[in-house]
């Protein structure tokens, strides 16, 4: 680990505190150190790098995009085993990029944040950890938004006397041959679900909603076989886009797809009709398995239609008044994503909470600046996620951004900090945009909008090239001077 000076107050002091060590964390990192610029440190609460990677672990946790668009453009990984990589190949992906790019030396694990505040006077970052106070010019945040599992509030929960974890904690010494139960149906589900299909005396899933999912394809690459080029998955993840506009032919022609695939795997009618969503494909997050629909139909497999709403004794009792007795509890039940636990932490000018900033739903201007918090950047936040494409598409023009503002500021003697009228018109943009999404039009309530404002927080609403071309170079522009700064 690089060591850092001290700032007047006898604090360890670095230009750069990067909060996070997921892809985004180490991205930034990996590109700092190539830009020549090592006086940072990436404050992480775990005792690894790797993000969601690291703490997914269930059986059958894989990447739901081509492996070829999940590293980065600069560091591609060449020899991933899978055309969907599984997670554990993606957790060392990072690892490695995280020693071959010298990021560990500035690591420092084991580290939580506890607090971040603005000090106008001094024009720094003052940050409380669980190991002591450090002090910053520039504060990132690069927690991602699949960090905070979302356990749901169920009546006799917490006196159940089996196991239960999220999905996102799973216990790795859970033994083959008992009876689970699994609360929801999102892309964790299933991925897990038929992995427990396997080893379990019988699993019960608990569907209050059905997912739309489509054909994976998922296969081994033999010894020596070509992988495809990045950019021409690129291109077409980024023609998918026009199947999330509602009511287009690419949207009627998705469902379709989707709908054929359930047909073609599912030939009872009745388990067909509760496997079927009443809302648009891509309204909420699109799945893809090839072994989803056939778990659902193994004989020791049962789908319960309707939410839990009790746990008494060891009985997981659904709305329907079903009841299933379970030595095992597997909450697959999704993160905190539109209201991040981390912003409760970050304190602007004026001393505002990005919590209370955010009170509407998340706001921001180019989907990393937000205005009342001087030199801080968010990465993978408020609308900077993609539902068609791969997360790092818009996180790699993030730290591009990052790059670029770091530059100015160290040409120019004031802190950066975005106007109130930059943001509040990328946010026009957005819900503008958004509008005539199927994720707004599209019939279902999802973690890509907030519920509160109902506003789409969690997703860029166009092409991953439009970002790119937009925002991976960093302009001045939306950002005033002081007045009375002088200009060099």
């Amino acid at each position: 680990m690089t060591a850092a000076h001290q700032d007047p107050h006898g604090a360890a002091h670095v230009d750069v505190a990067v909060v996070g060590a997921g892809l985004a964390g180490v991205g930034l990192g990996a590109r700092l150190r190539r830009a020549g610029r090592t006086d940072f440190a990436i404050l992480e609460r775990a005792d690894d790098v790797g993000g969601t990677w690291r703490d997914n672990v269930y059986p059958g946790v894989a990447c739901d995009i081509p492996s070829a668009l999940y590293s980065y453009s600069f560091l591609p990984q060449p020899a991933w085993s899978r055309v969907f990589a599984p997670g554990a190949e993606i957790h060392r992906y990072v690892q490695d990029v995280a020693r071959a790019e010298g990021v560990d030396q500035h690591l420092r694990l084991g580290t939580s944040l506890t607090g971040a505040r603005w000090d106008d006077d001094e024009a720094t970052w003052h940050l409380s950890t669980s190991r002591g106070p450090l002090s910053a010019r520039v504060l990132v945040t690069a927690v991602g938004r699949l960090s905070e599992p979302r356990v749901p509030e169920i009546p006799g929960l917490g006196t159940f006397p089996g196991r239960v974890f999220h999905s996102a904690r799973w216990d790795q010494d859970l033994p083959a041959g008992l009876r689970v139960g699994v609360v929801g149906t999102g892309a964790s589900a299933v991925q897990l679900v038929p992995e427990l299909a396997r080893r379990a005396a019988s699993v019960v899933v608990l569907q209050r909603t059905p997912p739309w999912v489509l054909p994976r394809g998922d296969r081994a690459y033999a010894p020596g076989e070509a992988r495809p080029g990045r950019d021409e998955l690129a291109e077409e993840a980024d023609r998918l886009f026009e199947a999330r506009l509602a009511g287009t032919t690419a949207e009627a022609a998705l469902r379709e797809r989707a709908e054929a695939h359930l047909r073609a795997q599912v030939p009872d009618p009745e388990l067909r009709a509760l496997l079927t969503p009443d809302y648009a494909v891509g309204c909420k997050r699109a799945l893809f398995s090839d072994d989803w629909y056939p778990a659902l139909q193994q004989p020791g497999v049962t789908l319960e239609p309707s939410a839990p709403v009790a746990v008494e004794g060891s009985a997981l009792v659904a709305a329907s008044g079903a009841r299933y007795e379970v030595d095992v509890l597997v909450l697959a039940t999704g993160f905190e994503t539109t209201r991040p636990p981390f912003a409760e932490l970050v304190t602007g000018r004026g001393a505002q909470t990005l919590a209370e900033h955010w009170a509407d739903g998340m706001t921001s201007h180019a989907s990393t600046v937000v205005h009342g918090f001087p030199n801080l950047f968010v990465l993978d936040g408020p609308n900077a996620g993609l539902g068609h494409h791969s997360a790092l598409e818009v996180i790699e023009a993030q730290i591009g951004y990052v790059l670029g503002a770091l530059d100015h500021l160290d040409a120019n003697d004031a802190p950066l900090e975005v106007s109130a009228a930059a943001e509040a018109a990328y946010t026009r943009e957005i819900d503008q945009r958004a509008a005539g999404t199927v994720w707004l039009r599209g019939g279902c309530r999802s973690w890509y909008v907030d519920e509160r404002s109902g506003r789409l927080t969690l997703l860029w609403p166009g092409r991953a090239a439009e970002y790119r071309e937009r925002f991976a170079v960093f302009d001045p522009t939306p950002f005033p001077r002081p007045v009375g700064t002088p200009s060099r």
